[in-house]
């Protein structure tokens, strides 16, 4: 294992659990990010998902601000602004503003996945994928605006020229790798959902990195999912909330998430059918020495420099325990190195 402390955050989807308003799922993400401060978590970014019913992450820039506003350490940022989705132009705007309010905490993840359906993702940009197949070339228009040298430009964003926003390459598959790369920016990989290609990702992004102005060696950040618990039984029932969503995914179904249920014999079923297998591949499930023991032989396998959890669970108490139950572990990950 790499001797160098592992960071450890939060991914948040703000997903809605059946019976849970909308105003309450956004308030128990505010709740998590006090939490992931309080024990030393290095960030919390949000998704953008649009036109589903158990995710409420759709307006990304605007849940960063709310968070911020009511944190006080904390970095904040994207996981991801779906670029095809937008105008750089205008998400430049949005993180120069979230960084004259909140300096030295904003980040701006940068995908290129629609992060809906394809006919949600026409309605949200009717060009959606003419600027998909140009990411690379998007992704050069945000950093321009956010440069100071752009000031002699006839197009400008003004408020974002010399502002302080990393900016980080999102991927699921190893497309994402070569630009990254390419770039020398920091690499995150959705391994939480997206197993297979994490491997081949990580090895072309370390393999082809050029030094950049704004990162000197390859930065690795891998999503997983975590559900910690006080017994290795309780968590794999908590765990089942998360098998049902993933099978709602398979199947088109966007309905909130479900109370959790006895991992019986129907739900080891569901997990085993390969794609779900695939999909939740990276799942770190059970006690704390028993998720421990999942971490570090994946940080050995991997030697990622972030972990970035998500943590689906129906209930926000179990969440915040879980988020508690696994600082505690990366602590103790990190002192015996």
């Amino acid at each position: 294992m790499n001797t160098k402390e592992v960071a450890y955050s939060i991914l948040e989807l703000a997903i809605v659990s059946e019976g849970n308003s909308i105003q309450k799922t956004l308030h128990n993400s505010l709740s998590l990010a006090k939490e992931a401060e309080k024990y030393n978590y290095k960030r919390i970014w949000f998704a953008e998902h649009h036109n589903s019913d158990n995710i409420a992450s759709s307006a990304t820039s605007l849940l960063i601000g709310y968070v911020a506003e009511n944190t006080n350490t904390i970095r904040l940022g994207s996981g991801g602004i779906m670029l095809p989705n937008h105008s750089p132009l205008i998400i430049a705007e949005q993180f120069g503003t979230l960084a004259h309010l909140y300096p030295d905490r904003i980040d701006l993840g940068l995908g290129r996945a629609p992060g809906t359906d394809p006919q949600t993702a026409q309605a949200i940009r009717s060009d959606f994928m003419q600027a998909a197949h140009s990411f690379p070339e998007e992704v050069a228009k945000i950093q321009r605006y956010f440069s100071l040298e752009n000031k002699k430009s006839k197009i400008r964003a003004v408020i974002a020229e010399g502002t302080d926003v990393p900016i980080y390459i999102l991927g699921s598959s190893p497309d994402s790798a070569h630009l990254a790369a390419k770039e020398g920016l920091p690499y995150a990989f959705a391994s939480h959902f997206a197993s297979t290609h994490l491997h081949n990702a990580l090895r072309i992004y370390k393999q082809e990195f050029q030094p950049s102005s704004f990162l000197e060696k390859p930065y690795t950040i891998a999503g997983v999912n975590v559900i910690i618990a006080d017994t290795d039984k309780e968590a794999e029932k908590l765990f089942t909330s998360l098998i049902k969503m993933f099978v709602g995914v398979l199947t088109g179904a966007r309905d909130p998430i479900q109370p959790p249920t006895e991992m019986n014999e129907e739900m080891k079923e569901l997990l085993h059918h390969p794609s779900i297998n695939q999909m939740l591949k990276y799942s770190f499930v059970g006690s704390k020495q028993t998720v421990k023991n999942q971490v570090k032989s994946f940080l050995e396998d991997t030697k990622v420099d972030e972990l970035i959890v998500v943590s689906t669970m129906y209930h926000s108490e179990d969440r915040i325990k879980s988020t508690r139950l696994f600082a505690e572990v990366m602590v103790e990950i990190n002192e015996d190195k």
